[in-house]
């Protein structure tokens, strides 16, 4: 089983749809091994997007992203991290597939209502920005015979 990271963008935060897209991970049978509320510092940032830092539009993202909390949470599942980023849909919500989160629920490339870790490495990495080792559960998930082929998992 993976463990990813998702963040629930202040776009999902402000426009009070955070329940209805945790919703959809649920009902896809993924399950919640770790989730919280916190303000993402400017250190926070420059780590999680090293990669866009030196960007002209990084300010845009950071603006964006303080802009209220964020929901962080961890999600695991088998194949996760692709499950995740299948159900979110593509960068930019006008592009997005209808029934997607970001189908669904947006017409921006920076307002798009979720973050998704693209990778095992990637999702390691962010699991230790956002979450301390005891803020990760491990516990029965009842319905698993029901989600997964017993050799599935």
């Amino acid at each position: 089983m993976q463990v990813t990271v998702v963040i629930l963008k202040p776009s999902a935060v402000q426009r009070g749809i955070v329940g209805e897209v945790i919703a959809r991970f649920e009902k896809k049978g993924i399950q919640i091994v770790g989730m919280k509320m916190l303000c993402l510092t400017d250190e926070m940032l420059s780590a999680h997007y090293a990669h866009l830092v030196h960007k002209p539009f990084f300010g845009r993202i950071k603006d964006s992203m303080q802009a209220s909390p964020v929901v962080v949470m961890a999600l695991k599942g088998v194949d996760v991290i692709n499950v995740v980023r299948q159900l979110s849909g593509v960068t930019n919500g006008r592009e997005a597939q209808p029934g997607t989160i970001r189908g669904d629920y947006s017409v921006s490339v920076q307002e798009n209502i979720v973050h998704a870790s693209d990778s095992p490495e990637t999702a390691a990495t962010e699991l230790k920005r956002f979450f301390s080792e005891n803020e990760i559960f491990t516990y029965p998930q009842f319905f698993l015979p029901y989600t997964y082929a017993n050799d599935e998992w």
